[in-house]
């Protein structure tokens, strides 16, 4: 099932539920990224209703992943809009199955508002646009199923387990089906894709859980077309006693940089 008729799903749904499908699974939870994805869009309908005339993008995301979402089962997204000021929307939400809280998140939607301040991107991927994916191909309980939706090229670091000194990994990324209209919600759900960035150094595979995400957007001028590649680029700032601490940026294919990105992993091996 295309992440599209998800959110489909998703939005037809009077209580913001949805059932994933397993061939969204990362382990044993729901891939990151589409829950990101789906948090994100229940917060954008509830900023739009409260806002219906004024245009209010996403500035940060920030997601704690406290335990496991199962696939094939309903998940409900519920939200609650803290305030609502003359220039930002700040909202949290939960994602609750079977009773239990398996997400948290709060969000920043913001107006955009003149300023004698201009600071662009100070650096560039230096990155050339891929012609085709090069990534892990579909391995049965190796590789996590959700990776069959998207193309990703790896152009610098190594593949997870292949016992490597580095602790970066650099690549592009895109839906291998293209969307409809590329919005935030699938730049959320594309830049979660990436595995940690210290599994590369592992020499056997270990499981490796997400704790914290948080996600700031620049809300580029330039729109990113569904068919283009996302430029990626990470790093590890930290790394010990089983939990890392990586940043990422994100930029168009055009160059333009669109999400910073830094996550809390805890890596069992």
């Amino acid at each position: 099932m295309h992440i599209d008729e998800i959110l489909s799903f998703l939005r037809a749904s009077q209580k913001n539920e949805v059932t994933v499908p397993a061939n969204w699974a990362q382990g044993r939870t729901v891939y990151g990224g589409l829950t990101a994805a789906l948090i994100f869009d229940c917060m954008q309908r509830e900023v739009l209703a409260d806002k219906p005339d004024e245009m209010r993008p996403i500035r940060y995301l920030n997601l704690s992943f406290i335990g496991p979402l199962l696939t094939d089962e309903v998940l409900e997204i519920a939200v609650e809009m803290l305030r609502a000021g003359r220039s930002a929307s700040q909202l949290v939400a939960k994602v609750i199955q079977n009773d239990r809280v398996c997400v948290v998140a709060q969000g920043c939607f913001g107006v955009q508002r003149q300023s004698k301040i201009s600071i662009t991107d100070k650096e560039n991927h230096n990155m050339s646009p891929p012609r085709k994916a090069n990534f892990l191909p579909q391995i049965p309980k190796v590789v996590p199923k959700f990776l069959r939706h998207f193309d990703m090229n790896l152009q610098a670091g190594r593949f997870p387990f292949m016992h490597s000194k580095k602790d970066y990994m650099h690549g592009w990324m895109r839906f291998k089906k293209a969307p409809s209209e590329f919005n935030d919600n699938h730049l959320i759900a594309a830049i979660d894709a990436w595995p940690c960035t210290v599994l590369q150094q592992l020499k056997l595979p270990a499981p490796a859980s997400t704790m914290n995400w948080n996600l700031e957007f620049t809300q580029a001028a330039a729109p990113v077309k569904a068919t283009d590649w996302v430029a990626y680029q990470a790093h590890t700032e930290h790394a010990r006693d089983g939990y890392v601490f990586s940043d990422a940026k994100v930029w168009s294919q055009a160059g333009e940089l669109l999400v910073l990105s830094r996550q809390t992993v805890g890596v069992f091996g």
